[in-house]
């Protein structure tokens, strides 16, 4: 039998006697009070358990708060905390309770069960933890009824461990519960602040990627918007300025939402502007940025194990002339309304960027009279649905564009928007909504 350490064990009686549980729940409130790190906290519970019943080895495991346990899922995975004493070593992916949540402590969380193993050579659950336990006793930590972890002891002996230890482990076990789940609830609050820093940080990057106004281009009316449905979003819209006082647009909607859809869209950016400016034919300069898409993309697919492509409208406009040549890659098909009220889909076939080596795309070219209102969207515009399923859908959005026409650009993205909200009921999308518009006055 291993020699005592501290206080005699709780072995011989029944249960803890009140003067008993009283001294352990002080003992208790001292080892823990002032403090609300877990993992201090897991430290000086397994010291105060030393004090009641002794072990060789001893660990404390506690569960992030998801409702799931080892049987649906890694328990490495899951694991917000642990303390432990005595055990040899082992790198988390070669332990068969934390990657599988295998093991006597692995039942024991996943059934809210205690357990007594006089001889673990005898039982089906045990998993080898270290070379030399014997016996094991384990107890669930419950809060009300749902298991957040479990507190676990060894011995070198042979049956080292009755009823009467789980009983006093259990109320252990229980004793130390609140203080547990407070630790966990402040580590979520400090973790759910620093990430609503990191996305509040990348909300602001993200909007300074985004044109601060419209460009003041003679003789055309121009406006855009772009409402996220989180904080950062993949929907991107942008004016490049180019040689000879030509006006590049664009609209695009990246996979996916999000921070990957961030990253994707920051990459977009930059390719793009950079294409634009060294190819001023739309169908080459489409070409050229499909290929360097596939290649910097890949390593977002690769890494993220995630689909990453953009589809987008691109077109260079010379205000002199009304002229806007256009291509588009995968994308929705521009509107254009005439001062007469006819509605023109802006057709050209070219699949998304990023996903096809052998991708083909054709310019379109159309003039902007004066009076035309040219508008560019994503599918976020034409999707936005009511409770019943319905879409907003494109024959709403072009009748809406037609009635808007005499507006101003900025008026009509407005008047799309308010009709949107009103459509669906909500203040806010279910995806990104970008839209972008341009009149030639």
């Amino acid at each position: 039998m291993p020699a005592k350490r501290g206080a005699p064990k709780a072995r011989d009686t029944a249960e803890l006697s009140a003067e008993a549980k009283y001294r352990l729940l002080l003992e208790i409130s001292q080892k823990i009070s002032g403090t609300l790190d877990l993992d201090e906290i897991l430290e000086h519970l397994l010291d105060a358990v030393r004090s009641v019943v002794e072990y060789d080895a001893a660990g404390i495991f506690v569960l992030n708060r998801a409702d799931v346990y080892p049987r649906h899922g890694h328990l490495q995975d899951l694991i917000a905390g642990m303390a432990t004493r005595g055990y040899d070593p082992l790198p988390p992916e070669s332990d068969p309770m934390r990657r599988l949540g295998k093991g006597i402590v692995g039942h024991v969380i996943s059934s809210g069960e205690w357990v007594v193993t006089p001889d673990v050579r005898r039982d089906p659950r045990y998993v080898v933890g270290r070379r030399r336990t014997l016996a094991e006793i384990a107890v669930p930590i419950l809060i009300g009824n749902r298991p957040i972890g479990a507190l676990n002891l060894e011995s070198n002996c042979l049956g080292a461990f009755a009823a009467s230890d789980a009983e006093v482990l259990r109320f252990f076990a229980n004793a130390a519960a609140i203080s547990i789940e407070k630790a966990i609830l402040h580590r979520e609050l400090l973790e759910k602040r620093r990430i609503e820093d990191q996305l509040r940080i990348a909300h602001q990057v993200q909007a300074g990627l985004l044109p601060g106004g419209a460009p003041d281009v003679s003789g055309c009316d121009i406006a855009g918007i772009s409402l996220p449905t989180y904080q950062i979003g993949g929907d991107y819209f942008d004016y490049i300025r180019l040689p000879q006082d030509r006006l590049g647009a664009v609209v695009a909607d990246v996979s996916g939402k999000g921070m990957p859809a961030a990253l994707i869209m920051t990459t977009f950016r930059a390719l793009l502007r950079s294409c634009a400016q060294s190819e001023p034919d739309v169908s080459r300069m489409a070409h050229a940025l499909n290929r360097l898409a596939r290649e910097s993309l890949a390593l977002l697919r690769e890494s993220m194990g995630l689909p990453a492509f953009v589809t987008s409208v691109y077109g260079v406009l010379d205000p002199a002339t009304g002229r806007f040549q256009y291509a588009n890659c995968g994308h929705s098909p521009a509107l254009l309304i005439r001062k007469d009220g006819k509605v023109e889909k802006l057709e050209s076939d070219g699949p998304p960027l990023g996903l096809f080596e052998d991708a083909r795309y054709q310019a379109g070219e159309i003039v902007l009279a004066r009076g035309d209102l040219l508008l560019l969207y994503t599918d976020g515009v034409v999707e936005t649905a009511r409770a019943d399923d319905s879409e907003f859908g494109l024959e709403r959005l072009a009748t809406l564009a037609c009635d808007s026409r005499h507006m101003s650009a900025e008026a009509v993205v407005s008047e799309i928007v308010r009709a949107a909200r009103e459509f669906s009921g909500l203040a806010t999308f279910d995806d990104d909504f970008t839209l972008l518009a341009i009149r030639r006055q």
